[in-house]
């Protein structure tokens, strides 16, 4: 399996019909690229799920760092989202999605997680204690609330993680946001 196998029950002739009502294609050259592709941007869209075709970037696993699928219609990410092993940063905002894949929390080289605006009530209950290297999570517009939160296993780990990357910033005089130390979720 790729490292984006849609777990939606309809046939591949039918996603990719619907694809192209919405001018989705991926060409050939894009399929070639899977010995370089870092970053992989899909942001604005319109996808309604994430193509099955990006899966035959196999080396897309082992290289891919950032993912963006922003700005779409997305209400939820492939299981196999979490095969992509060496990703550090993930960005879905402005989505619908309403549940995470719980293999998200396999990610251990996951540093940023930007879920603002969706319809997320909950992440996966270990996502905080397994993803080590996780400094910033971002669920502002979501129905999550700060207690919740902080009420997960492994909230004070990667709230030490956070501020630890917060004090490197103000020990080498890096400015920080106006909104001072952001936590990530709205009160």
């Amino acid at each position: 399996m790729g490292c984006f196998a849609s777990k939606n029950a309809d046939s591949k002739a039918s996603r990719l019909s619907r694809w192209r009502a919405t001018g989705i294609s991926f060409p050939d050259e894009v399929l070639e690229l899977d010995k370089s592709v870092r970053t992989l941007d899909l942001t604005h869209n319109k996808l309604v799920d994430v193509p099955e075709e990006i899966s035959k970037l196999i080396n897309m696993q082992r290289l891919l760092l950032l993912l963006n699928v922003s700005h779409n219609k997305l209400k939820s990410l492939p299981e196999s989202t979490g095969s992509c092993f060496s990703l550090e940063e993930l960005q879905a905002n402005e989505n619908s999605i309403e549940e995470l894949p719980t293999s998200v929390c396999s990610l251990i080289h996951l540093k940023s997680l930007c879920l603002d605006h969706n319809n997320l009530k909950q992440i996966p209950p270990s996502l905080l204690k397994d993803c080590k290297a996780l400094q910033n999570i971002s669920l502002h517009g979501n129905p999550i609330s700060m207690d919740q939160f902080q009420q997960m296993e492994g909230f004070q780990e990667f709230e030490d993680r956070r501020k630890k990357k917060f004090d490197k910033q103000i020990d080498s005089n890096v400015m920080i946001s106006s909104k001072g130390l952001d936590e990530g979720v709205d009160l």
